[in-house]
């Protein structure tokens, strides 16, 4: 009896896990798919990795937009089309699937914030 109570226990622990790293793939997933998003069509101007610089010097690196912005707020931005003071930039918009994929990327790379406290009143 004990062992059946033991094998099933250890069945649901196994469960739970697998649906557990389940999640975390499908989220990694989504990010890989946001990453390949951004570089399609940001990278020409923005940083869009951890590290390095854009080509574009004016363009703010991917990577620090958590500093002045919530990013579960572009949302909305992304799915009508961003649009910059910048005349270069071109409006791009996102598919619902592909906006979640881009928050996913973005909130993966956001740096630790060493922001002053004029940017965090801005993300408030």
């Amino acid at each position: 009896m004990q062992t059946a109570w033991r094998a099933g226990a250890l069945a649901l622990a196994l469960f739970a896990a697998g649906a557990g790293s389940s999640a975390v793939a499908a989220e990694k997933g989504l990010a890989n798919k946001g990453e390949v998003l951004v570089r399609e069509n940001c990278a020409r101007c923005h940083a869009v990795a951890l590290v390095g610089a854009g080509p574009n010097a004016e363009a703010p690196p991917f990577r620090t937009l958590g500093r002045k912005y919530p990013i579960e707020n572009l949302a909305e931005s992304l799915a009508e089309g961003i649009v910059s003071g910048h005349p270069e930039m071109p409006i791009f918009v996102f598919k619902p699937h592909d906006v979640d994929a881009i928050l996913a990327y973005l909130e993966s790379i956001q740096e630790a914030s060493q922001a002053d406290p004029e940017d965090e009143a801005l993300r408030q």
